[in-house]
């Protein structure tokens, strides 16, 4: 199931500057999704970030993998209609065992592969990969919860 930024916006309530997912290109529902961010060196984050050796943040590649996990929980959820998505919202609970392999940088097209360890009602525990041209930078296991807003 393909899902562009128009689509992700119905299921997210993140906005620019801080969604940070453009796309989803596959999506198994309770099982896994695949999603990318385009990493731009016109983004806010990389005035500080380093000036003159950009580098995007880890903290915000978690939170990209988080966002496309939020989109997989979202999307597994049997019989909800967009209304009732859209008075939802999926916050973080943990992440264990986040590790940073490479530095991504702008031009970098960063993809998200997130797939369910576990889902016991509102809870998702996920692990999230992150590669940039099928090098694996960075990793984290992530537990979420969809509460209402």
């Amino acid at each position: 199931m393909l899902m562009d930024v128009m689509d992700i916006q119905k299921i997210l309530p993140h906005r620019y500057p801080f969604l940070l997912v453009d796309r989803v290109t596959d999506i198994e529902p309770k099982e896994s999704i695949v999603a990318y961010k385009n990493v731009s060196i016109s983004e806010p984050v990389f005035q500080g970030h380093f000036p003159g050796h950009p580098i995007y943040p880890g903290v915000m590649i978690l939170e990209g993998m988080a966002q496309a996990g939020g989109i997989l929980a979202f999307k597994s959820m049997d019989g909800v209609s967009e209304e009732e998505i859209a008075n939802k919202v999926v916050y973080f609970m943990s992440i264990d065992k986040a590790k940073f392999r490479a530095p991504v940088k702008p031009g970098d097209r960063l993809e998200y592969k997130i797939s369910v360890i576990k889902n016991k009602g509102a809870i998702w525990m996920l692990k999230g990969e992150a590669y940039v041209d099928g090098k694996l930078t960075s990793e984290a296991e992530l537990k979420a919860m969809i509460v209402d807003k």
